[in-house]
Protein backbone atom coordinates (compact mmCIF):
# COMPACT_ATOMS: atom_id res chain seq x y z
CA UNK A 1 0.00 0.00 0.00
CA UNK A 2 1.23 2.93 -0.83
CA UNK A 3 1.38 6.20 1.53
CA UNK A 4 1.99 10.00 0.85
CA UNK A 5 1.66 11.61 3.91
CA UNK A 6 3.28 8.84 6.25
CA UNK A 7 5.81 6.86 6.52
CA UNK A 8 5.16 3.46 7.50
CA UNK A 9 7.72 0.07 8.38
CA UNK A 10 6.05 -2.88 9.59
CA UNK A 11 7.29 -4.56 12.85
CA UNK A 12 6.63 -8.33 12.41
CA UNK A 13 5.36 -10.50 10.52
CA UNK A 14 2.13 -10.60 12.15
CA UNK A 15 1.73 -6.90 11.67
CA UNK A 16 1.84 -4.12 13.32
CA UNK A 17 3.77 -0.89 11.81
CA UNK A 18 5.52 2.36 12.72
CA UNK A 19 4.25 5.60 11.69
CA UNK A 20 6.60 8.74 11.03
CA UNK A 21 6.50 11.62 9.51
CA UNK A 22 3.52 13.24 11.04
CA UNK A 23 2.88 15.66 13.77
CA UNK A 24 -1.21 14.57 15.11
CA UNK A 25 -1.67 18.04 16.47
CA UNK A 26 -1.21 19.79 13.27
CA UNK A 27 -2.71 16.57 10.70
CA UNK A 28 -5.05 17.45 7.96
CA UNK A 29 -7.91 15.01 7.23
CA UNK A 30 -5.76 13.42 4.31
CA UNK A 31 -3.18 12.23 6.85
CA UNK A 32 -5.93 11.11 9.12
CA UNK A 33 -6.96 9.02 6.22
CA UNK A 34 -3.78 7.29 6.08
CA UNK A 35 -3.31 6.54 9.57
CA UNK A 36 -6.80 5.11 9.30
CA UNK A 37 -5.95 3.21 6.16
CA UNK A 38 -2.46 1.76 8.18
CA UNK A 39 -4.30 0.83 11.06
CA UNK A 40 -6.63 -1.29 9.02
CA UNK A 41 -3.84 -3.16 7.33
CA UNK A 42 -1.17 -3.48 10.20
CA UNK A 43 -3.95 -3.77 12.74
CA UNK A 44 -1.66 -1.84 15.42
CA UNK A 45 0.43 1.35 14.99
CA UNK A 46 2.97 3.22 16.52
CA UNK A 47 3.80 6.77 16.09
CA UNK A 48 6.68 7.84 18.07
CA UNK A 49 7.66 11.23 19.47
CA UNK A 50 3.28 12.46 19.95
CA UNK A 51 3.93 14.45 23.33
CA UNK A 52 0.43 15.10 23.75
CA UNK A 53 -1.78 16.72 26.82
CA UNK A 54 -4.91 15.10 27.81
CA UNK A 55 -6.86 17.59 25.11
CA UNK A 56 -4.75 16.75 22.56
CA UNK A 57 -5.19 13.35 23.17
CA UNK A 58 -8.70 13.30 23.17
CA UNK A 59 -9.15 16.09 19.98
CA UNK A 60 -7.04 13.46 17.61
CA UNK A 61 -9.71 10.36 18.83
CA UNK A 62 -12.65 12.46 18.20
CA UNK A 63 -11.18 12.84 14.84
CA UNK A 64 -11.05 8.82 14.29
CA UNK A 65 -14.44 8.57 15.53
CA UNK A 66 -17.30 9.07 18.68
CA UNK A 67 -15.82 8.14 21.67
CA UNK A 68 -16.65 4.68 23.07
CA UNK A 69 -17.97 3.65 26.46
CA UNK A 70 -15.82 3.68 29.27
CA UNK A 71 -18.47 1.57 31.87
CA UNK A 72 -15.99 0.74 34.62
CA UNK A 73 -13.00 2.80 34.56
CA UNK A 74 -13.42 6.79 35.77
CA UNK A 75 -12.48 9.33 33.64
CA UNK A 76 -9.88 12.28 34.37
CA UNK A 77 -10.89 15.74 35.14
CA UNK A 78 -9.24 16.97 32.20
CA UNK A 79 -11.62 15.00 30.07
CA UNK A 80 -14.29 12.37 30.95
CA UNK A 81 -12.97 9.74 28.21
CA UNK A 82 -9.51 10.18 28.79
CA UNK A 83 -8.72 7.36 31.46
CA UNK A 84 -5.53 7.31 33.38
CA UNK A 85 -4.02 3.74 33.14
CA UNK A 86 -1.33 3.60 36.75
CA UNK A 87 0.69 1.24 38.36
CA UNK A 88 2.50 2.31 41.26
CA UNK A 89 6.13 1.67 42.09
CA UNK A 90 5.22 -0.16 45.55
CA UNK A 91 2.49 -1.57 43.88
CA UNK A 92 4.38 -5.10 43.80
CA UNK A 93 3.08 -8.35 43.43
CA UNK A 94 -0.09 -7.26 41.86
CA UNK A 95 -2.30 -7.55 38.98
CA UNK A 96 -1.57 -4.89 36.27
CA UNK A 97 -4.60 -3.54 34.06
CA UNK A 98 -5.26 -5.79 31.27
CA UNK A 99 -2.76 -8.14 32.50
CA UNK A 100 -4.48 -10.93 30.62
CA UNK A 101 -5.34 -11.59 27.02
CA UNK A 102 -8.69 -9.45 25.94
CA UNK A 103 -10.60 -7.26 23.59
CA UNK A 104 -11.54 -3.83 25.13
CA UNK A 105 -14.78 -4.10 26.52
CA UNK A 106 -15.99 -7.00 24.21
CA UNK A 107 -18.87 -7.41 26.65
CA UNK A 108 -20.75 -3.87 24.89
CA UNK A 109 -23.14 -4.29 22.76
CA UNK A 110 -20.76 -2.29 20.56
CA UNK A 111 -17.33 -2.55 21.55
CA UNK A 112 -14.59 -0.02 20.72
CA UNK A 113 -14.02 -0.20 17.21
CA UNK A 114 -10.28 1.89 18.26
CA UNK A 115 -7.72 1.74 21.32
CA UNK A 116 -5.67 4.40 22.07
CA UNK A 117 -2.88 4.09 24.75
CA UNK A 118 -0.14 7.18 25.09
CA UNK A 119 2.94 6.60 27.26
CA UNK A 120 3.53 9.26 29.91
CA UNK A 121 5.27 7.50 32.11
CA UNK A 122 7.48 4.68 31.83
CA UNK A 123 9.69 2.01 33.58
CA UNK A 124 13.57 2.17 32.84
CA UNK A 125 12.59 -1.37 31.29
CA UNK A 126 9.88 -3.96 30.42
CA UNK A 127 6.24 -2.65 30.46
CA UNK A 128 5.63 -4.22 26.72
CA UNK A 129 2.29 -4.13 25.19
CA UNK A 130 1.58 -7.99 23.35
CA UNK A 131 -0.99 -8.02 20.55
CA UNK A 132 -2.25 -11.38 18.76
CA UNK A 133 -4.09 -11.23 15.23
CA UNK A 134 -7.40 -12.73 15.14
CA UNK A 135 -7.02 -12.91 11.09
CA UNK A 136 -4.57 -14.89 11.44
CA UNK A 137 -6.02 -16.90 14.87
CA UNK A 138 -8.90 -17.65 12.59
CA UNK A 139 -7.49 -18.22 9.13
CA UNK A 140 -5.22 -21.13 10.79
CA UNK A 141 -8.17 -23.02 12.42
CA UNK A 142 -9.20 -26.12 10.26
CA UNK A 143 -11.60 -25.45 7.32
CA UNK A 144 -14.08 -27.68 9.59
CA UNK A 145 -13.70 -25.72 13.02
CA UNK A 146 -14.54 -22.21 11.13
CA UNK A 147 -17.64 -23.43 9.51
CA UNK A 148 -18.66 -24.73 13.26
CA UNK A 149 -17.88 -20.81 14.51
CA UNK A 150 -19.33 -19.29 11.47
CA UNK A 151 -22.44 -20.60 13.00
CA UNK A 152 -22.07 -20.10 16.62
CA UNK A 153 -22.62 -17.21 19.03
CA UNK A 154 -21.18 -16.62 22.76
CA UNK A 155 -21.86 -14.95 25.87
CA UNK A 156 -19.57 -12.11 26.74
CA UNK A 157 -20.31 -10.50 30.41
CA UNK A 158 -18.02 -8.28 32.49
CA UNK A 159 -18.94 -9.93 35.73
CA UNK A 160 -15.17 -11.83 36.02
CA UNK A 161 -13.28 -8.77 36.59
CA UNK A 162 -15.99 -5.70 37.60
CA UNK A 163 -18.82 -7.83 39.23
CA UNK A 164 -19.81 -7.50 42.78
CA UNK A 165 -18.00 -10.08 44.17
CA UNK A 166 -14.69 -9.80 42.01
CA UNK A 167 -11.41 -9.39 42.97
CA UNK A 168 -11.18 -6.01 42.37
CA UNK A 169 -14.62 -5.16 44.37
CA UNK A 170 -12.31 -5.03 47.76
CA UNK A 171 -10.60 -2.14 46.45
CA UNK A 172 -7.12 -4.19 47.29
CA UNK A 173 -6.16 -4.49 43.32
CA UNK A 174 -5.13 -1.51 40.95
CA UNK A 175 -5.50 0.47 43.71
CA UNK A 176 -3.68 3.63 41.51
CA UNK A 177 -6.70 3.30 39.19
CA UNK A 178 -10.67 4.67 39.57
CA UNK A 179 -12.24 1.47 39.10
CA UNK A 180 -16.30 0.84 39.72
CA UNK A 181 -17.34 -2.59 40.20
CA UNK A 182 -21.11 -3.14 40.81
CA UNK A 183 -24.08 -5.37 39.76
CA UNK A 184 -24.56 -3.84 36.42
CA UNK A 185 -21.32 -6.39 35.70
CA UNK A 186 -23.72 -9.00 35.43
CA UNK A 187 -25.51 -8.13 32.06
CA UNK A 188 -24.49 -10.36 29.23
CA UNK A 189 -24.35 -9.90 25.15
CA UNK A 190 -24.08 -12.17 22.60
CA UNK A 191 -21.88 -11.75 20.16
CA UNK A 192 -20.86 -14.27 16.70
CA UNK A 193 -17.64 -16.26 17.47
CA UNK A 194 -16.17 -15.15 14.04
CA UNK A 195 -16.98 -11.66 13.21
CA UNK A 196 -16.73 -9.74 9.85
CA UNK A 197 -14.45 -5.92 9.89
CA UNK A 198 -16.68 -3.57 8.02
CA UNK A 199 -13.76 -2.33 6.40
CA UNK A 200 -11.89 -4.91 5.21
CA UNK A 201 -14.24 -7.69 4.56
CA UNK A 202 -11.70 -10.09 6.62
CA UNK A 203 -12.80 -12.67 9.26
CA UNK A 204 -11.08 -12.67 12.44
CA UNK A 205 -12.00 -14.84 15.83
CA UNK A 206 -13.96 -13.16 18.38
CA UNK A 207 -13.32 -14.46 21.74
CA UNK A 208 -11.47 -13.90 24.62
CA UNK A 209 -10.79 -15.21 28.13
CA UNK A 210 -11.77 -12.39 30.05
CA UNK A 211 -15.14 -11.76 28.66
CA UNK A 212 -16.25 -14.38 26.78
CA UNK A 213 -18.06 -16.74 29.36
CA UNK A 214 -19.78 -19.25 27.20
CA UNK A 215 -21.31 -20.31 24.24
CA UNK A 216 -24.93 -19.39 23.57
CA UNK A 217 -27.69 -22.09 25.27
CA UNK A 218 -24.94 -24.10 26.49
CA UNK A 219 -23.43 -24.04 30.65
CA UNK A 220 -19.97 -22.50 31.65
CA UNK A 221 -19.07 -26.35 31.57
CA UNK A 222 -19.99 -27.60 28.48
CA UNK A 223 -18.34 -24.48 26.46
CA UNK A 224 -14.90 -24.93 28.65
CA UNK A 225 -13.26 -27.22 26.24
CA UNK A 226 -14.06 -25.30 23.12
CA UNK A 227 -13.39 -21.98 24.88
CA UNK A 228 -9.99 -22.98 26.33
CA UNK A 229 -8.71 -24.37 23.11
CA UNK A 230 -9.46 -21.26 21.21
CA UNK A 231 -8.41 -19.12 23.96
CA UNK A 232 -5.17 -20.87 23.57
CA UNK A 233 -4.73 -21.18 20.27
CA UNK A 234 -5.90 -17.56 19.22
CA UNK A 235 -2.52 -16.15 21.19
CA UNK A 236 0.26 -18.56 19.15
CA UNK A 237 3.22 -17.18 19.18
CA UNK A 238 3.46 -16.56 15.77
CA UNK A 239 0.22 -14.39 16.20
CA UNK A 240 2.07 -12.10 18.49
CA UNK A 241 3.19 -7.94 17.57
CA UNK A 242 5.10 -6.93 20.22
CA UNK A 243 4.99 -3.00 21.11
CA UNK A 244 8.23 -1.68 23.21
CA UNK A 245 7.10 1.68 24.58
CA UNK A 246 9.04 4.84 24.39
CA UNK A 247 8.46 8.39 26.16
CA UNK A 248 5.43 10.54 24.53
CA UNK A 249 4.63 7.30 21.86
CA UNK A 250 1.25 6.82 21.04
CA UNK A 251 -0.44 3.29 19.99
CA UNK A 252 -4.08 2.46 18.56
CA UNK A 253 -4.82 -0.63 17.97
CA UNK A 254 -8.05 -2.18 15.75
CA UNK A 255 -9.97 -3.75 18.64
CA UNK A 256 -12.18 -5.62 16.20
CA UNK A 257 -8.96 -7.96 15.24
CA UNK A 258 -6.97 -7.97 17.96
CA UNK A 259 -6.35 -9.46 21.47
CA UNK A 260 -3.91 -7.15 23.43
CA UNK A 261 -2.07 -8.51 26.85
CA UNK A 262 -0.09 -5.60 29.30
CA UNK A 263 2.88 -7.54 30.41
CA UNK A 264 3.82 -7.09 34.20
CA UNK A 265 7.07 -7.00 34.37
CA UNK A 266 8.27 -3.69 35.85
CA UNK A 267 7.47 -4.38 39.73
CA UNK A 268 9.35 -1.42 41.55
CA UNK A 269 8.93 1.17 38.83
CA UNK A 270 5.66 3.51 37.75
CA UNK A 271 3.74 3.36 34.99
CA UNK A 272 1.55 5.72 33.18
CA UNK A 273 -0.81 5.49 30.23
CA UNK A 274 -3.21 7.63 29.08
CA UNK A 275 -5.96 5.89 27.24
CA UNK A 276 -9.42 6.42 24.81
CA UNK A 277 -11.41 4.60 22.62
CA UNK A 278 -13.34 5.28 20.01
CA UNK A 279 -16.81 3.78 19.45
CA UNK A 280 -17.22 0.57 17.58
CA UNK A 281 -20.72 -1.19 15.87
CA UNK A 282 -22.00 -4.07 16.75
CA UNK A 283 -20.39 -6.85 15.43
CA UNK A 284 -21.19 -8.45 12.26
CA UNK A 285 -21.27 -12.47 12.21
CA UNK A 286 -19.03 -13.81 9.10
CA UNK A 287 -21.81 -15.95 8.07
CA UNK A 288 -24.15 -13.38 7.97
CA UNK A 289 -22.31 -10.97 6.09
Amino acid sequence: MTYRKIQVRQLSGAGGAEITGVDLTRADDDTIAEIQRALHEHLVVTLPDQPLDDRELSRFTARLGPFGLEPFVEGETTHPNVIAVVKEADETRRLNFGGNWHSDWSFLETPPSYTLLHARQLPPVGGDTLFANQYLAFESLSPGMQALLEQTNAVHSARRPYGPQSHLASGTHLRSMKIRTGPEALAEFVHPMVRRHPDTGRRALYVNKVYTIRLEDMTEPESAGLLGFLCEHSVRPEFIIRVTWRPHMLTIWDNRVVQHLAVNDYDGHRREMHRTSVLGEVPTAAAAA
